[in-house]
């Protein structure tokens, strides 16, 4: 039988992305939690596919202690190891690195403004953008709002989260509901 619910295209027919985009991406999250993961897993992704991090999923919650900040922000020199050894992640040392420094940065955010949804959030005053895209080939890479989210964070010493990555992870957060007009979530009034 063909489905005819009407999705985003860039999920294709792929069960993994076509779950994700389903229930996951545009939805607004307001869990530190969960922010802090897709952070770890944006990060990951810069310069790869969205897909090949979200099969590699349930590697990175083993790899990185089900990402508790605290526990995260603590790893050191023979964890770096452990995770460069770790086949069931992306094992580039920057990347890794950077996850541990970035883990570091957001709990420093979490207690300068008691949550890391509060200081996401804050830059939308709490309410999602939701655009109104009639096909995907209008949405943008990146906008003023991940330009100034980024700079933010990049002064905050957040790394490999740039304007493209800060975008994506907006998308993915709810902070931005970039589902087509035409997809089903958007006719679901989410």
């Amino acid at each position: 039988m063909v489905s005819t619910t009407i999705r985003c295209s860039w999920c294709g027919d792929d069960p993994v992305y076509q779950h994700y985009h389903d229930h996951e991406w545009g939805v607004p999250c307001r869990k530190d939690t969960k922010l802090f993961e897709f952070l770890i897993l944006e990060s990951a992704q810069a310069g790869l596919s969205w897909l090949t991090i979200l099969r590699k999923r349930d590697n990175y919650r083993k790899a990185f202690a089900n990402f508790e900040a605290k526990k995260v922000a603590a790893f050191g020199n023979t964890d770096i190891q452990r995770l460069m050894a770790d086949s069931g992640i992306v094992r580039n040392r920057l990347k890794v690195e950077s996850a541990i420094s970035n883990a570091q940065c957001y709990l420093n955010v979490q207690s300068e403004r008691g949550s890391f949804s509060d200081y996401l959030w804050g830059f939308v005053d709490g309410e999602p953008v939701l655009n109104q895209w009639v096909n995907e080939s209008q949405i943008p890479v990146s906008t003023v709002l991940s330009d100034r989210i980024s700079k933010d964070m990049k002064k905050r010493g957040f790394k490999f989260f740039g304007t493209t990555i800060c975008y994506a992870y907006l998308q993915a957060m709810g902070v931005v509901n970039d589902h087509i007009v035409t997809c089903f979530y958007r006719a679901a009034d989410n």
